[in-house]
């Protein structure tokens, strides 16, 4: 869907497809990303829901994510694969100055943001066990997530910029807040809960970016 937000052209789309019918494991990350590139996006902001693996991460707070983690398999995650291969640096997989304009957008509207962020992206569909939320946990990582990896390195390899926007949901399996493990059901509503609240900070983003 294509539109425009005060002055900028703007195009959205589902990554599940509009009616969430495709699971994380079966989104084609590339066709997506290859779409934004050939009607000539610059930036891509990648909105998500996501579960906390932190306690001072609490279901509904923001977290602009600065470092990812790969738990996935399988799945197709570059376009140098066949020829003119390149090795595409993944030091840094979101664009700084992008997480600059996020973050004092997120403060002016008074949200819970949290300015940095390590997502673990586990292939799905199904949530973690105990012992692997746990070993999360231990690793110091904050967010999980399924669906950051390989978008985020897809939108790098073709020269786009980058933006995570974690919108957690819940305590992923529960045990960093001693409550229920995480449900489809529990997920839906708090991201339907918070939803406006996504949307005005998305729209303040876009129309903070520099034109250049």
């Amino acid at each position: 869907m294509l539109g425009s937000i005060g002055n900028k052209k703007v195009a959205f789309m589902p990554r599940h497809g509009r009616n969430h019918s495709i699971a994380p494991h079966k989104v084609n990350y590339r066709a997506n990303v290859w779409a934004m590139k050939e009607i000539g996006c610059k930036v891509v902001i990648s909105p998500c829901a996501a579960g906390s693996l932190q306690k001072h991460v609490k279901p509904g707070d923001i977290v602009f994510c600065d470092q990812y983690v790969d738990w996935t398999k399988d799945r197709l995650d570059t376009y140098f694969d066949q020829e003119n291969i390149q090795h595409i640096s993944a030091a840094d997989p979101y664009c700084p100055k992008l997480r600059e304009i996020a973050i004092k957008c997120g403060k002016d509207l008074g949200y819970d943001i949290h300015d940095h962020g390590t997502v673990v992206v586990i292939q799905g569909p199904r949530f973690n066990t105990k012992s692997e939320s746990a070993f999360f946990t231990r690793q110091g990582w904050e967010v999980i997530n399924m669906t950051q990896y390989p978008e985020v390195h897809l939108v790098k390899e073709l020269g786009m910029r980058p933006l995570n926007i974690s919108l957690i949901t819940d305590y992923d399996a529960g045990l960093v807040s001693d409550c229920e493990p995480v449900s489809h059901e529990a997920v839906m509503q708090v991201f339907q809960n918070n939803i406006s609240k996504l949307q005005k900070l998305l729209f303040s983003i876009v129309e903070n970016i520099d034109e250049e």
